[in-house]
């Protein structure tokens, strides 16, 4: 990736962090830790790989997201109003009453959102069914998903795992965001799944372990999943809460709001970086 891409994308991820602390503070409730650590991936998911247009969100063959873990829509809201699904003013009235955005995403609401989720485990299972449907119809649009590494203590995840292989889904990509920390705590001490990798090339798919936060490791993992016939795991190492100071690696900032000193404590940082790069 040359540098200009690289510096813009950084840009992007940083606009929105930003995004995502400014509304988990207007909504004074939410997930901003598991939030900050997949913002690398998606921003680089619909900048830079994604078949998208924002100006036609249910176009026939675009690819499909579908953010698995779903209490991190400050994400994936945020991303999408920095792509220009919907005006980015909309992200101070996450979990309003009388808002499109609420606590986790809504497709029948929100434009760009793909699938509603919320309920850990089952997101991975719409994105196999989607990934089916293409390969059924001949269609050729990617299917890509999120799925946070506490979530995938959930059976259900392994058995969308076994069927996603055993129909030989290669055109499905699930990203692992593999921060260590879920709600209760290290994801090792409430019930470990280590080691990620070995136990989804068990079921049959191929694993790439990155620094989830590192862009040139996150094209060179997507371009080797295009050149394997079978679905993907790629296992990101990040940080919970990066980004902001306070919050990184601090499990009390799974599903917590800042205060006021805080909201600008986190905006000053993330502002502050966002000049470093101007």
């Amino acid at each position: 990736m040359d540098a200009a891409a690289k510096k813009q994308l950084l840009k992007t991820a940083l606009k929105v962090r930003i995004g995502i602390i400014e509304g988990v503070h207007s909504a004074k409730s939410g997930h901003p830790g598991g939030s900050l650590s997949c913002a690398d991936i998606l921003t680089y998911l619909y900048f830079a790989k994604m078949n998208i247009d924002p100006k036609n969100p249910k176009m026939d063959n675009r690819d499909r997201f579908v953010l698995s873990k779903g209490h991190a829509a400050p994400a994936l809201y945020a991303t999408l109003a920095e792509r220009g699904y919907f005006d980015p003013e909309l992200l101070k009235t996450l979990r309003h009453i009388g808002s499109i955005l609420q606590g986790h995403p809504d497709m029948k609401h929100i434009p760009g959102v793909d699938m509603s989720t919320g309920s850990l485990g089952q997101g991975i299972s719409a994105a196999v069914g989607m990934a089916l449907s293409a390969k059924h119809f001949g269609n050729d649009y990617k299917v890509y998903t999120v799925l946070g590494d506490g979530e995938i203590e959930e059976g259900q995840v392994w058995e969308a795992a076994m069927f996603a292989a055993n129909k030989g889904l290669s055109n499905l990509t699930a990203f692992v965001d593999f921060n260590n920390l879920q709600i209760d705590g290290t994801v090792e001490e409430v019930n470990s799944p280590y080691p990620i990798d070995k136990k989804f090339e068990a079921f049959n798919w191929h694993a790439i372990t990155i620094d989830g936060h590192d862009f040139d490791q996150i094209e060179a993992a997507l371009k080797e999943a295009e050149t394997v016939d079978k679905p993907v795991v790629i296992i990101a190492n990040t940080v919970k809460g990066k980004g902001v100071s306070y919050m990184e690696n601090a499990v009390n900032w799974h599903g917590a709001a800042p205060n006021d000193e805080l909201y600008e404590q986190a905006m000053t940082e993330l502002k502050a970086a966002l000049a470093e790069l101007q």
